[in-house]
């Protein structure tokens, strides 16, 4: 191994941890993982895990996070004060990396994190993210990144925030986890008689079962769902989905996005309620680019049929996404960082 990179990975939702799982492959590096999430059963050999202690969770007898002050005046996004868990998934880190030094640190994504690492005089890559992003800790946490990572197509979505830091942003393209992965076969002509696949998240959703049944009964359609609230059935690799729905209905986390590009799926997408409008402008993109169907809300159960009407005829040139060859355009971001070390 020619580096040893360390690596934050949030523990909201999957995406982040499928985006990190995309890249290792990729990167000649020992990996050094920190992350409140359990370690993955597919870990790569040359990645190493650290369980961290939550900051989020509310302890007895302790304050809750969330009146303690956790945007520091405005400053931060989370660091609320007096919390143990806060405190202990700092200490962790830093005494890690204090132990066994690490040539850069991947921070996905924390702006708190990211000024820790910065502060050890560690290069740190940031990964982006999409939406209003123009607060104080943002600019700081940007700022302060020694390269940043940003995970779709400059062409397509070149958010304002960034502008002020472009000479270090690697704009790589919608990182999948299916780059690269055999289709099935299925042809757009095909799709007008197939299965709704509804493709959910880890992260959450703001759409119940009954609005979801009540849009599969009135589409005509017979829906699989996974993943979308917390009763459903949850695929680890719904790739097969992907390739044989007629239409896929999904949220627009950049995961998301860059796995239906991976399977050139026609697609209806909704964006969820996420911090900073991140999956609104996101899917703002991909329906400028004509990638997809996109309502900006859950449509009413009598919208569905014209919606899977038009999904079944677009035929998206989601090769605009640039999936291909991003996560290895992110690791050589990432090496090149690590390269870079005084």
């Amino acid at each position: 191994m020619s580096a040893r990179i360390g690596w934050y990975v949030h523990h909201h939702g999957r995406g982040h941890l499928s985006r990190m799982l995309a890249i290792a492959p990729h990167l000649d590096a020992e990996i050094c993982c920190f992350s409140s999430l359990p370690r993955p059963d597919d870990l790569p050999e040359h990645c190493s895990w650290t369980l961290l202690d939550r900051d989020d969770d509310l302890r007895p007898g302790a304050t809750d996070p969330r009146s303690a002050d956790p945007e520091a005046g405005g400053l931060l996004h989370w660091a609320p004060l007096g919390h143990a868990g806060h405190r202990a998934r700092l200490a962790t880190m830093v005494a890690s990396v204090a132990e066994t030094p690490v040539d850069a640190f991947v921070v996905d994504v924390s702006v708190e994190v990211a000024l820790l690492v910065r502060l050890l005089g560690i290069r740190t890559v940031v990964i982006a993210q999409p939406g209003t992003r123009n607060d104080a800790a943002h600019e700081l946490g940007y700022r302060a990144a020694t390269t940043i990572v940003a995970p779709w197509p400059e062409a397509l979505l070149d958010p304002p925030h960034l502008a002020a830091v472009k000479g270090k942003t690697v704009f790589t393209g919608g990182i999948s986890r299916f780059e690269g992965r055999a289709h099935t076969g299925l042809v757009p002509e095909d799709r007008s008689e197939r299965t709704v696949v509804l493709l959910g998240s880890r992260g959450g959703s703001g759409v119940s079962a009954s609005a979801i049944a009540d849009a599969s009964t009135s589409s005509g359609r017979s829906w699989r769902v996974l993943g979308a609230t917390p009763d459903d059935a949850w695929s680890a690799d719904p790739w097969h989905e992907l390739t044989t729905a007629g239409v896929v209905v999904a949220w627009a986390g950049q995961n998301s996005v860059a796995d239906l590009a991976a399977a050139n799926a026609a697609a209806v997408i909704v964006p969820q309620e996420r911090p900073f409008g991140e999956q609104v402008e996101t899917a703002l993109a991909v329906k400028r680019a004509g990638l997809a169907i996109v309502a900006t809300e859950w449509p009413p159960a009598d919208a569905w049929p014209e919606l899977i009407d038009r999904a079944t005829r677009l035929r998206p040139d989601w090769s605009r996404w640039e999936v291909h060859g991003a996560a290895a355009r992110a690791a050589a971001a990432i090496e090149a960082t690590a390269r870079a070390r005084a």
